[in-house]
């Protein structure tokens, strides 16, 4: 049976052609293994809410492409895998714990691919770590991709304009995967894992001897883009026991002079470390400048390092705070 509420019976060059028209390592806590292959055990037909827009969804999903690194390790956490025809524009290596699963993943892009390479795949189902993924220059517009009975379904913690949440919780990040468990009949495995998380994040101890202030460096030279308040930076660093220097920004992530962190001088900086924007070159750049290498944190060499994977909204959130906590005890003693 068709799990998508609506008609699709074109060939996969009248599908390219209607679309067209239509338009960031650190030691840390190790996930839980991921899943036995779940039974069908949602309630369909399900109608979500997602970003503003209804999905409609009338039985498990059997042939997904995975777009971020987010929405494919959520995948392979519920036992998933087999389900995966196509993954894309990962942020960097799976999880030890999550790498025997994902070993056969068919990745089609090291980038956002284009609709042809996706469509190709024959999907029934696309789910994305960010709303700009569906695009006509992306995998596609999500209203003509649901015209061709693909479904889709964004991160709602990458929800843009009043979609949005302010702030991005860990019960935000738990209640996708509960929502994701749903969408594709694995509500078994993701109550598992959302109990798991749960339980790791009571269990964290975060430093409250003093206050830390902190930079979260995510990329940039000339116009640093940085942690702010709202988002899973400003999450990960409170769990941590951190003190964001940008809490105030009402944003997710945002844009800074080097002269408003300067004028912070944070005590630690936490580097997100991608392969196209290493933590390395980062720490280069940072004590090269005669202007930041004045800063206490560079001075003292005081940087925690987090994989560009780990600190998206996702499964891997908890383990991140983790690893902050373990680094910035590392740098205090």
């Amino acid at each position: 049976m068709n799990p998508i509420t609506v008609r699709r019976s074109m060939i996969i060059a009248t599908t390219c052609a209607t679309l067209v028209l239509s338009g960031c390592s650190a030691a840390a806590t190790p996930l839980a293994t991921p899943a036995e292959t779940p039974a069908a055990s949602a309630s369909y037909p399900l109608t979500v809410d997602n970003c503003g827009t209804n999905v409609t969804v009338t039985a498990a999903p059997k042939r997904i492409v995975s777009i971020k690194s987010s929405a494919t390790e959520l995948l392979l956490a519920l036992g998933l895998g087999d389900r995966i025809v196509g993954s894309a524009f990962l942020d960097g290596p799976l999880p030890e714990s999550l790498a025997p699963a994902g070993a056969g993943l068919n990745v089609i892009s090291d980038f956002l691919p284009g609709q042809e390479a996706v469509l190709g795949l024959n999907p029934d189902f696309i789910y994305g770590g960010w709303e700009s993924n569906f695009s006509a220059d992306g995998v596609g517009d999500r209203n003509a991709l649901a015209a061709l009975g693909v479904g889709s379904y964004v991160s709602p913690a990458a929800c843009k304009g009043d979609f949005m949440p302010n702030p991005l919780t860990f019960d935000s990040v738990f209640t996708e995967i509960d929502e994701a468990g749903k969408i594709f009949g694995a509500e078994p495995a993701a109550t598992k894992l959302v109990r798991t998380l749960q339980d790791d994040l009571a269990g964290l101890t975060p430093s409250t001897a003093q206050t830390t202030t902190a930079l979260w460096y995510s990329s940039g030279t000339t116009s640093p883009y940085v942690g702010a308040g709202i988002g899973s930076p400003e999450m990960i660093m409170e769990a941590a026991g951190l003190t964001n220097i940008f809490a105030d920004v009402s944003d997710t992530w945002t844009s800074v002079g080097w002269e408003s962190i300067i004028a912070a001088n944070p005590s630690v900086i936490v580097l997100v470390d991608a392969t196209w924007n290493t933590a390395a070159s980062k720490i280069a750049q940072l004590e090269s400048d005669p202007a930041t290498r004045v800063l206490d944190a560079v001075k003292n060499q005081r940087y925690i390092i987090l994989p560009f994977a780990a600190t998206e909204a996702g499964i891997r959130n908890v383990e991140a705070a983790a690893s902050t906590i373990t680094q910035l005890a590392e740098l205090n003693e």
